[in-house]
């Protein structure tokens, strides 16, 4: 460890050697290392040249430049230094003046060698804290702007822009994520795979912050790779489950749930790994969740398998599927939002279009938290079908 740098300033020729013998064993030590100005404008100068000073040490009457106004120059130029003043015993107007200058202690003349070295081991401390605190803040502004890019990435791989096939009659989509920190690790997805087949995704990592992030974008990129390759949603969530096997750098994972919307005939093909069972809204508002298909989690067990099962929507159903950020969201009295409030919000929100359906579900959580920190990543997808012919569902 370095010794700790102090710069005495003073115009008195016989305190260098005095300093020196007292402090002789702790310089011998490395533990001190002691520099010495004239005057503020030498002192001024010394500090430019080593950037390592932690303390000066300085009188208040020299020539050239007063210690007053060095504690000036000290505080707009080097303000991690700590300062301690030295000055007669009856000088308490210009004591003060320096201490409101920014000095952090003082010492009287005569010196008290041992007062002094007690005072500078002190200063020597604070100035650490100082120096520690404020690489702290660095680091943490840092650390902010690289969760903002990342904050940044994680949402330009999260569909934005809706509606995202205008052009469609047929179905409407829409999805929401709002992460609980800066970055999260939820994730949602959908493609056209060809003019008739609409594939949609949902996954939730474990965990959150960056390192959730990162493995919700590894994940969605993967399926959406696997489903381009014509994969079903089984065979989906199997490639994705033996890619983040293999490559396991962490004890995390994933719930997903892949799904298959046919647009002519309203059937849904799906597999679900260990995800909350997406629900569906059928005609007059009834609610019920899609069977589960017995897959489990992602990038845990090597020999996984995930059935698929279907289900048909008629024109005005819906699926929704969520994260169980929704769900689990915390009131001010740690009640949870629940299954059960859930479902009933979605039964009235039947025949509405999906945007909707959506924004009314968020607000509604939203509300029902009133202002408490959220705990989870909140995430819906809701694709309703309209039919072959276009028309959407009324509720009676």
């Amino acid at each position: 460890m370095p010794p700790h740098k102090i710069l005495v300033v003073d115009d008195e020729p016989d305190l260098e050697l005095l300093i020196s013998q007292r402090f002789r064993k702790r310089i011998r030590a490395n533990e001190l290392d002691f520099a010495f100005a004239a005057n503020g404008a030498e002192a001024l100068e010394k500090l430019r040249a080593d950037g390592q000073t932690e303390v000066v040490l300085t009188d208040i009457n020299m020539p050239v430049m007063d210690g007053l106004t060095l504690l000036t120059r000290l505080h707009e130029n080097h303000p991690m230094l700590r300062s301690v003043i030295v000055s007669a015993y009856g000088d308490m107007a210009n004591i003060r003046t320096a201490l409101n200058r920014g000095a952090y202690d003082f010492l009287t003349k005569p010196i008290d060698f041992q007062d002094l070295e007690i005072t500078l081991d002190r200063t020597i401390r604070e100035a650490g804290a100082r120096r520690q605190a404020a690489a702290d803040r660095e680091s943490l502004l840092s650390l902010t702007k690289e969760l903002d890019v990342a904050r940044r990435i994680q949402e330009s791989l999260v569909p934005r822009t809706f509606p995202p096939f205008p052009e469609r009659t047929d179905f409407s989509i829409y999805g929401r994520m709002i992460p609980a920190t800066q970055v999260g690790g939820d994730l949602f997805d959908f493609s056209l795979l060809d003019d008739h087949r609409l594939m949609f995704a949902i996954g939730d990592v474990s965990g959150k912050g960056v390192a959730a992030a990162m493995l919700m974008a590894v994940t969605r990129t993967l399926l959406r790779a696997a489903a381009r390759k014509g994969m079903g949603p089984g065979e989906c969530l199997h490639e994705v489950n033996q890619v983040l096997r293999m490559e396991r750098v962490s004890s995390m994972f994933v719930t997903a749930f892949v799904g298959v919307l046919d647009a002519r005939t309203g059937e849904v093909e799906y597999s679900n790994a260990g995800h909350n069972p997406p629900l569906l809204i059928r005609a007059g508002g009834g609610v019920e969740p899609t069977e589960l298909t017995g897959g489990l989690v992602l990038g845990q067990f090597a020999r996984a398998t995930y059935g698929v099962k279907r289900t048909r929507l008629a024109p005005g159903e819906s699926i929704v599927l969520y994260t169980d950020g929704v769900t689990e969201a915390m009131s001010p009295e740690y009640e949870q939002f629940s299954d059960e409030r859930f479902q009933a919000l979605l039964t009235r929100l039947w025949g509405r279009p999906a945007e909707e359906q959506v924004q009314a579900v968020m607000e509604a959580v939203s509300g029902f938290a009133r202002g408490a920190p959220q705990s989870d990543d909140i995430t819906m997808l809701n694709i309703t079908y309209a039919g072959s012919g276009g028309t959407e569902g009324q509720p009676a």
